[in-house]
């Protein structure tokens, strides 16, 4: 007889328990009738680490298919809008330097590539802002929409800042409240096992034994199912991306009518990068940095002196960063999310997106028997692995594409021994074409896509050569939409509201649901 999968236990809460649990609820909320049940195990004496607080766009969708009410994720969550990410000094270490990652798609992308036309056109303005509006209004402390915009709408495409504390709790009541989750705080004593090495229970000092038929383990860096328990191996990345160390502390507004950015800052430094977010009452504010090329005092110094003197009476919290990923992320009848999966710096916020992908992937293709588990696991295994891999890529080519010679930590980044073979392999291509919508990026749901390439690539000033002829077939195409870009910019500058003023009204007002 086949083994029915029934009862998914997992094991820890945070941000990756709970938005696993919500987003395989979601899915699955019509088996619960017939006896189908998510179990969230959570040990009542582990802290929530809650640095992350930037998301993708991805997580509007996550929400809305979750019946979750954008306006009351607003006020009880300390939300702010993120459109994009702003990177300073990165390419030359200059005062001047810096450039934009947004969340927008150029104007007309699936039509014409605009970027060898802006590289032939050498015009003044910067690449973002030649081919995107959303720069410009991150600029001008704009938000993405208005009050009169409904629920997860918007005129530019918008994620997230927020405290990760307060979401984990309200991701708690929304899932044991309204998708049937049912929450067990107690800390696990023993993992039981079958003789095939699947995990069959776990023992709690508070709750006695739960069994499960799949676990999935959001237990952070312990990993104590897929690591300890079934022994699956690290895979360490640090001979790629050298930070190692995080210094985070929360910074106060001067008062309530502070400028609130609606992206991530992210300010190079000496040996690493700080990044600065914003939320309604505060700023998250944290130096990463690598140990190999600075010492603590040093990078503290660094992160001080950035804030300035709001940081002298504040508390610095020092997180150890160790960047890689476990070999495999589904083993048995066990699949690791979040940081028992593994950790990446993170430049281009990418653990949350990475806990949304996976729990949507394991929703989707939940096993029905134990018995066709492994063809899941080995495809959940695949998608994985590549994700990880093409992360890895993209936080590097921040690195690799830099002119800073100022440091060894920056000279060392860009030594061909320490860029993956496919990064280098495509950075070799893009000298002679620019990255669009071809075969480097033909997976149906890329992490991240061709037009992420283009924004970092030529706003950290990278060169790729332009063959005259080839443009003259769609040159009128492009023309029009440099043109249509320059009008949608200037619209969304006279419409749009100021960042804090939209947060504001939606805590009092509330947005129009959908």
């Amino acid at each position: 007889m086949s083994h029915r999968i029934r009862h998914v236990v997992i094991l820890g809460g945070g941000t990756a328990g709970w938005l696993a649990a919500g987003i395989i609820a979601a899915r699955h909320r019509n088996r619960m009738a017939e006896g189908f049940r998510i179990t969230l195990v959570e040990s009542p004496d582990t802290p929530i680490i809650g640095v992350g607080e930037g998301t993708w766009p991805t997580l509007r969708s996550t929400l809305q298919r979750m019946q979750v009410s954008e306006t009351d994720f607003f006020r009880e969550c300390d939300v702010a809008f993120k459109q994009g990410a702003k990177f300073a000094r990165w390419a030359t270490g200059r005062d001047d330097d810096f450039y934009y990652h947004p969340l927008m798609l150029p104007q007309a992308f699936s039509q014409v590539n605009l970027a060898p036309h802006w590289l032939a056109d050498d015009a003044g303005a910067s690449f973002c802002d030649a081919v995107c509006a959303q720069g410009v209004i991150c600029e001008e402390g704009l938000a993405p929409k208005a009050i009169t915009t409904p629920e997860y709408e918007g005129a530019a495409n918008y994620a997230y800042h927020l405290d990760a504390g307060k979401f984990a709790d309200f991701m708690q009541r929304h899932c044991t409240q309204k998708l049937g989750v049912a929450h067990i705080l107690a800390n696990v004593t023993r993992v039981n096992q079958a003789d095939n090495g699947d995990v069959t229970s776990l023992d709690t000092d508070r709750a006695g034994r739960i069994e499960g038929d799949l676990f999935v383990d959001c237990s952070g860096f312990r990993s104590l199912l897929l690591g300890q328990t079934l022994g699956v191996a690290f895979r360490d990345c640090s001979d790629v991306l050298f930070c190692d160390t995080a210094l985070a502390v929360q910074v106060p507004y001067a008062d309530d009518t502070s400028q609130i950015a609606s992206h991530t800052i992210s300010t190079a430094q000496t040996a690493g990068w700080i990044w600065d977010i914003g939320l309604p009452t505060r700023r998250g504010v944290g130096h990463v940095y690598s140990s190999r090329y600075t010492s603590e005092e040093h990078a503290e110094r660094e992160l001080r002196a950035y804030i300035g003197p709001a940081a002298r009476d504040l508390s610095v919290r020092k997180i150890p960063i160790r960047s890689g990923h476990r070999e495999t992320f589904w083993s048995h009848n066990v699949v690791g999310v979040g940081l028992a999966a593994g950790f990446l710096e993170p430049l281009e916020a990418s653990a949350i997106v990475l806990i949304e992908m996976s729990a949507k992937l394991i929703a989707e293709q939940m096993p029905q028997t134990r018995e066709v588990m492994q063809i899941v696991a080995r495809r959940f295994n695949d998608t994985t692995r590549y994700r990880w891999g093409r992360i890895i890529d993209f936080l590097k080519l921040h690195y690799a594409v830099s002119q800073r010679e100022d440091t060894a930590f920056w000279r060392d980044n860009r030594r061909a021994e320490t860029i993956p073979d496919r990064l280098q392999e495509l950075l070799y291509l893009w000298r002679y074409q620019s990255p669009w919508l071809y075969e480097e990026f033909d997976r149906l749901e890329e992490v991240f896509p061709a037009a992420s390439y283009q924004y970092v690539l030529y706003g950290m000033g990278y060169k790729t050569e332009v063959e005259p002829a080839l443009l003259a077939g769609d040159a009128q195409v492009a023309e029009r939409a440099f043109r249509e870009n320059r009008a949608q910019t200037e619209k969304l500058r006279q419409r749009l509201p100021r960042h804090r003023d939209l947060i504001r009204k939606i805590v009092e007002y509330g947005m129009q649901p959908v």
